[in-house]
């Protein structure tokens, strides 16, 4: 294993989850060429990992846009391209830690001899060398990618998720709280946002939970998401005074930063949660629909998974839109947690 492409395109919490791989690669071989396929964007999150050698960026969104408008030959021209950038780094190891065919196909494209796909399904598993069965605890955060590692023998070390962030974006991360009167360490990170409602508590929950926080911890609670979460950030903001509103007003550098830099994170299943992990910052975590990792590995890292006979369900709620593993989360129960993690 000299020169090694990590394919793990995708999404935010994934890539958090799967940062510890380069540094268990670099221990091992440490003249190794490391490099990770990502799509923009995401690619933030390893951009300044002194592991990683190269980011080769897939642009999946301008594919699907060129594949819906039925332009396929410049779609064409697209992939060719992207092989030829591949090609030229004269990989012979590929890890494909998604192990779908798309991801499979990316594997493919950059002509390694060894591919090792994890979990490879979908007929993936056709393009790969090896396929490595998925495993591990699954109550630890990282488990499936410890599990590759382990089976790889790598020196896998403690195995946590971590992550760096530019001067750069603390510099901006920074301005923006100035804006606000806040300094680092003096404010909580509020992660209420991610792809499925499932996985969201309740706005009501998080406009009690902000001032009890506030006057108990002296944190000012700072909200963020995307700007596909501003209606739901403003209705929050609008009923939970002091609250500081910074959904849309930040990329991912910048969120990245402000979650190093809070005293405290509250969040649900969702990637700005998994960072705060990451950076080992005071994190309560809230999982209803979908398994949680109960094991952190971070003392200071709170889980809270109520455990229901119909959690996990993932995808496919059964409640009807009750979602009572996560309504009978109660913010007196989130805010005991957090107060055990400070202390921690």
């Amino acid at each position: 294993m000299k020169r090694i492409l990590i394919v793990r395109t995708s999404a935010i919490g994934d890539v958090v989850f799967a940062s510890p791989l380069a540094a268990a690669i670099r221990r091992t071989h440490p003249d190794a060429f490391v490099a990770w396929l990502v799509e923009p964007g995401i690619d933030a999150l390893i951009a300044h990992d002194p592991n990683v050698d190269a980011r080769i960026l897939w642009p999946k969104a301008e594919w699907t846009r060129l594949w819906r408008e039925r332009r396929y030959g410049e779609l064409w021209r697209r992939v060719r391209a992207l092989r030829a950038e591949l090609l030229s780094h004269r990989f012979d190891t590929v890890l494909d830690l998604q192990g779908l065919l798309k991801s499979g196909f990316l594997a493919w494209l950059a002509g390694a001899r060894t591919r090792i796909g994890l979990g490879s399904r979908e007929g993936s598993q056709w393009l790969m060398t090896r396929v490595v069965p998925r495993g591990g605890d699954i109550a630890r955060i990282s488990s499936e990618y410890l599990h590759l590692a382990e089976q790889l023998e790598l020196d896998t070390g403690d195995f946590l998720p971590t992550l760096h962030v530019s001067a750069d974006a603390d510099a901006r991360a920074h301005a923006l709280l100035a804006e606000h009167g806040l300094t680092p360490g003096r404010y909580a990170v509020f992660a209420a946002f991610t792809t499925r409602p499932q996985k969201h508590w309740f706005e009501d929950a998080w406009q009690a939970l902000a001032p009890a926080l506030a006057a108990r911890t002296g944190l000012t609670p700072v909200l963020l998401g995307g700007p596909a979460d501003a209606e739901s950030a403003a209705r929050i903001a609008a009923s939970a005074p002091g609250l500081v509103n910074l959904v849309g007003r930040t990329k991912l550098p910048e969120a990245a930063a402000l979650v190093r830099g809070a005293g405290l994170l509250v969040g649900v299943d969702t990637g700005l949660t998994h960072m705060g992990i990451a950076f080992a910052t005071p994190t309560v975590a809230i999982f209803g629909s979908t398994c949680p990792y109960t094991n952190t590995g971070r003392a200071n890292a709170r889980v809270i998974w109520l455990g229901l006979h119909c959690s996990p369900c993932k995808r496919r709620p059964t409640c009807g839109g009750a979602y009572t593993c996560l309504r009978d989360i109660t913010p007196e129960r989130v805010l005991d947690e957090a107060v055990k993690a400070l202390a921690a």
